[in-house]
């Protein structure tokens, strides 16, 4: 049992790759899986069966994660595809995204929710638009850590030199961006070289292999802990003889750290009180914070509902009918002049509509496009919102989880759009 309860509670590294049509990411991924022995035998018979039947060499290990028919026949992704795995040091959730142009949306859901991006380079080609594409919008998504992942050493034999060229080109570009943590390693995807296992074809590469820098790379600090933020999901009333009176607040912490005892408001209605207890099912806790999710119960009664949020007295965040958003677009039809749409906010929901486009971001330049107002899919562009209630948000930037936005179509209920708000 106490096996299982160390397992339930090692960290949680989220991470997304990126990277051009052939770079490897399927590979990469297929390679980390498998030399961390983290494929199940009858996978990897059904990917030799695959690779047999193409008339291939070697095992392709890219097939590991293509999952649709069209990826398995093109050789390319196309959807996300999300893998799970484990080491003794921590668990893994993989999001392998497209490198198209045309699927850039998939590369902003895959990565909106991750720890850390493998940036993917094709040694041979250096830094190139897509590298460009993806790196801006992990640090649009303010993706904490980049990891910038030299692929195809086997290609250029090793060579140190071209791998110094790639991280020269990479650091003149991200000098632009607003990214903190910068990693790069030299590795062959295909055959092994510094993914799991150090390479003895790079002695001039001291630095970590890439399954030790997921291992061991810090995201404890990657959540807002200062900021008190808890959107209400659900009000608990169980009804019954045992827990007669219990009155219970239940969401997921999105910023600070709560304890029993603390002041707190409701917004919107600025009512004050304290937190009496805090609970996950039978478990008291002594402080809850992000992003764990619990039920608080409060020394007073208020009326509280889902979509309200509880914070700090003098810690709050803004609220706003007026949002000015960074807004990726899903559909293949573009907004509508003045439509209206459905915003979601947290656990909150109004309804929207876009007044003003205040220009287009050309993804490839990072130039602001004043003239070109035109939104159509997988475009980022700077837009004005207006809600038809006031919204409890923080920047992007301070908290990814209040300053997030989705739109969503009223008449076919599709979501057609991701925001990342900014103040």
């Amino acid at each position: 049992m106490a096996e299982q309860n160390s397992y339930l509670d090692m960290q949680l590294l989220r991470f997304t790759t990126a990277g051009s049509v052939d770079d490897g990411k399927s590979t990469l991924i297929g390679r980390l899986l498998y030399d961390s022995k983290s494929i199940f035998e009858d996978q990897l018979d059904a990917v030799e069966h695959s690779s047999a039947k193409r008339g291939l060499q070697h095992v392709d290990l890219s097939l590991v994660t293509d999952g649709l028919k069209d990826e398995r026949e093109q050789g390319i992704t196309i959807d996300v595809a999300y893998r799970y795995f484990a080491t003794p040091q921590r668990k893994f959730i993989i999001a392998d995204t497209p490198g198209h142009i045309q699927y850039t949306r998939n590369m902003v859901t895959g990565a909106s929710t991750a720890n850390l991006a493998l940036i993917l380079v094709d040694v041979r080609n250096g830094v190139i638009e897509q590298t460009c594409r993806h790196s801006f919008i992990a640090s649009l998504l303010q993706i904490p850590h980049l990891v910038v992942c030299i692929n195809k050493m086997d290609l250029v034999d090793y060579d140190e030199q071209a791998y110094r060229k790639v991280v020269g080109e990479y650091k003149d570009f991200a000098s632009k961006l607003d990214v903190k943590d910068v990693r790069f390693v030299p590795i062959s995807a295909l055959h092994g070289d510094n993914v799991v296992n150090r390479s003895e074809k790079m002695d001039w590469y001291q630095g970590e292999t890439l399954l030790h820098t997921l291992e061991t790379i810090h995201i404890g600090s990657d959540h807002n802990h200062i900021d008190c933020r808890f959107p209400v999901q659900t009000v608990i009333r169980p009804h019954n003889d045992k827990y007669h009176d219990y009155r219970g607040y239940a969401g997921r912490v999105a910023g600070g750290v709560f304890k029993p005892g603390d002041e707190v408001t409701v917004l919107p209605s600025g009512f004050s009180s304290k937190i009496k207890e805090i609970h996950c099912f039978e478990t008291k806790f002594e402080e809850a914070f992000s992003p764990m999710s619990v039920s608080f119960t409060l020394e007073d009664d208020i009326d509280i509902s889902r979509g309200d949020m509880i914070v700090r007295p003098n810690n709050q965040p803004h609220m706003l009918q007026d949002i000015d958003v960074m807004l990726c677009w899903f559909n293949q039809r573009g907004p509508m002049p003045r439509g209206k749409y459905i915003i979601r906010h947290t656990s909150n929901e109004a309804r929207c509509m876009i007044s003003e486009v205040l220009y287009k971001v050309n993804i490839n330049t990072l130039h602001r496009l004043e003239d070109d107002k035109e939104i159509g899919m997988n475009d980022i562009a700077r837009v004005r919102l207006r809600t038809t209630k006031p919204l409890m948000v923080d920047d992007y930037s301070d908290n990814r989880s209040t300053g997030s936005i989705i739109l969503i179509d009223e008449g076919t209920n599709e979501t057609v759009a991701a925001g990342m708000i900014k103040l």
